[in-house]
């Protein structure tokens, strides 16, 4: 959501100075951000509306401090956690987090039964790890984790039931599982205590200008301009006792302006929760 306005110090000074006057406490940063990526990455993540920009050359560190902003959790991916448990663990706690977060699967076949099940192991082993250090491990979904494995049984129901409560927790996103055509208050409360935060977007349309078909893209929204029930979300949230609400939005910001989008959705916030 920063990457296009912390292409540098003054950049990203500027933005975090907004961030915290608009009434948020800390940020949810990705490693993938605040190192140099490869271009290959770059890529990606531009291609999926979340361009890195030029944030893995600065001091995050320096900079969350100077802005008064706490690192609520830090964004990793499996192989690295696992090839690098030290180094990734030793990041985390410099940056003020007891939280790491994988965030979900790259080349990844959700439908293969044997495929995810393995993937709970290698989580169990990652967040039993991660303990040592005393740090936890959640798994953030998106909406691919809603794929069947076999009739009846999606890939997120082994991820709940297959792996360790005491070693792997949630953080759930309640944009994505919307987006893929789930019930997602059904599926926090089937999370109950194990959903430590709650990734929060809105979801809903953006007419701009006559349309040429009563049909309309869906996309992400500011809180309280699309179409989720965030109330009834919230509510839950709450009852589950989430440490922490993340806002992420992905592209469709208010005037292209992810730092107004923030803004704007902290009224929401601000009233609610």
């Amino acid at each position: 959501m920063l990457g296009t306005v912390t292409g540098s110090e003054t950049a990203a000074r500027s933005t975090l100075q907004r961030i915290k006057a608009a009434g948020y406490d800390g940020l949810e940063l990705n490693r993938f951000m605040i190192h140099p990526s490869s271009l290959m990455v770059r890529l990606m993540t531009r291609a999926a509306g979340m361009p890195t920009g030029k944030g893995g050359n600065l001091d995050w560190k320096k900079l969350m401090r100077e802005a008064d902003l706490s690192v609520i959790s830090l964004h990793t991916d499996l192989g690295s956690l696992e090839r690098e448990p030290d180094a990734v663990a030793e990041e985390a706690k410099e940056l003020g987090t007891d939280k790491l977060v994988i965030t979900g699967m790259y080349r990844f076949d959700y439908s293969n039964e044997k495929a995810v099940r393995e993937l709970t192991q290698r989580l169990n082993i990652a967040g039993a790890v991660l303990q040592k250090y005393g740090l936890s491990l959640l798994y953030h979904n998106h909406n691919v984790e809603l794929l069947q494995v076999k009739p009846g049984l999606r890939a997120y129901d082994l991820l709940l039931s297959e792996t360790d409560p005491g070693c792997v927790s949630f953080e759930f996103d309640s944009y994505w599982f919307t987006d893929g055509g789930a019930d997602a208050k059904e599926w926090m409360r089937r999370l109950g205590s194990r959903m430590k935060l709650w990734h929060i977007t809105d979801r809903g349309c953006r007419q701009k200008g006559p349309s040429m078909t009563p049909i309309l893209k869906q996309d992400s929204m500011e809180l309280g301009t699309g179409n989720m029930d965030l109330n009834g979300l919230k509510d839950i949230a709450l009852q589950n006792g989430i440490e922490a609400v993340v806002l992420e939005s992905h592209k469709n910001w208010i005037d292209k302006d992810p730092v107004k989008s923030l803004e704007l959705s902290a009224r929401w916030l601000k009233e609610r929760c």
